[in-house]
């Protein structure tokens, strides 16, 4: 940790009085070494499907907002993590972004990591797909993947160009034509931000969702069941969180704010019955846009999901 490369983002404040349990996440977040870390960082600094499903442009800068609210977490229970940096992305050159993660994150998984990707729009959830199978396909796995997603919105499209709004519908169709088992279950689903269109399509892929109302404390046993019974027919789970799934009062720093929202600590609750698992062998949080944000309120929201997941892991 002591030869650090130029223009390293992580650093804050050190309690050296109060010894080694004093640890901040700056602190312990190095460089990919020549052993890899439990937990590897991923950087997607891309907003261009946003941009091009018509969404407010800024999540480019995302990963590096989630760095800095990230760096003066406390340390708890975390050995070591890799940044592994960013991919970014070049104008409107989205699909040469995706492919550049999904090389560079199936890398780190077949060194062992869990990679956490650092969005970014949520068109990250096509590129993280993307690694999780490269790496089954190199090892001749036939395993069915599952993708557990907290999100507002289906991201079932059928546009023609990938956008942030497609990525879901990617991951089903590619599926389906390698004739991978692959399934889909999301949770915070607004009634009000998704078309009759992308519910009847969600019906036609045998989508599992949950609607932001029946998201509730007093439903967590009953939530919980469900995604065991999801977690038992997928050994291979890919884990995504799109801020837009919280309520706009509190995470304002993304592309869509939802008019209502789910509740966050019940989210991270989740969050962590999935992770639990140990079944998770890659997860991002998508859609943290710095420009719309107040006071680094969604930056800090998006830092503890990612505490939350490496803690999880370590386990």
């Amino acid at each position: 940790m002591s030869e650090l490369p130029a223009g390293w983002p992580w650093g804050g404040r050190v309690d050296d009085a109060d010894g080694a349990s004093a640890r901040r996440w700056h602190q312990v977040v190095r460089p990919r070494g020549a052993v890899a870390a439990a937990v590897a960082l991923q950087g997607f600094a891309c907003d261009a499907g946003v941009v091009r499903n018509h969404g407010r442009p800024g999540a480019a800068a995302g990963p590096a907002a989630l760095r800095r609210a990230l760096s003066d977490f406390a340390a708890h229970d975390i050995g070591v993590v890799d940044d592994l940096g960013d991919v970014a992305c070049d104008g409107d050159a989205l699909e040469a972004a995706q492919e550049n993660y999904a090389a560079a994150a199936a890398s780190a998984l077949s060194g062992g990591s869990l990679v956490i990707g650092l969005g970014g729009g949520h068109e990250i959830a096509w590129a993280s797909y993307l690694a999780l199978n490269h790496l089954l396909e190199y090892s001749g796995s036939r395993d069915p993947i599952g993708v557990i997603n907290f999100d507002a919105h289906f991201d079932l499209r059928g546009d023609l160009r990938a956008t942030s709004g497609t990525p879901f519908r990617q991951i089903l169709d590619h599926g389906r034509s390698r004739g991978r088992d692959v399934g889909y279950h999301c949770l915070g689903i607004s009634r009000h931000s998704n078309t009759a269109a992308l519910f009847e399509r969600a019906q036609e892929f045998g989508v599992g969702w949950v609607e932001d109302l029946d998201l509730r404390t007093d439903r967590f046993e009953a939530i919980g069941r469900e995604l065991q019974a999801f977690l038992t027919r997928y050994p291979r789970i890919y884990l995504t969180l799109c801020l837009d799934v919280l309520p706009g009062s509190i995470a304002p720093g993304v592309s869509a704010p939802a008019a209502l929202g789910v509740d966050v600590a019940l989210v991270d609750r989740l969050v962590e019955v999935v992770v639990a698992s140990g079944q998770v062998a890659i997860a991002d949080v998508a859609e943290l846009n710095p420009r719309f944000d107040q006071d680094d309120c969604t930056a800090r929201i998006a830092a503890r999901f990612v505490a939350h997941m490496a803690t999880a892991v370590r386990r």
